[in-house]
């Protein structure tokens, strides 16, 4: 893994942490995957609301958009 990877990897766990601690349980298996064209967001959620939750949250952490919302509502 280079020094790019490795900050692309300290984003993704950051970005995740931070969703966790806002989203708790409503969110879960989330994983954030960070590319250099975008964020791509996957999980499952109880409720389109907590999906729409966790993208938003994810516009106000970074300037990247949004390429996919693969969270699962289920």
């Amino acid at each position: 893994m280079d020094r790019m990877d490795d900050e692309i990897s300290e984003k993704e766990t950051q970005m995740e942490t931070h969703l966790q601690t806002q989203l708790g349980s409503r969110i879960r298996h989330l994983r954030v995957l960070c590319r250099t064209d975008g964020v791509v967001l996957y999980g499952s959620a109880r409720t389109y609301h907590a999906k729409q939750l966790a993208q938003h949250l994810v516009k106000e952490l970074t300037d990247l958009p949004i390429l996919a919302n693969e969270i699962e509502v289920c």
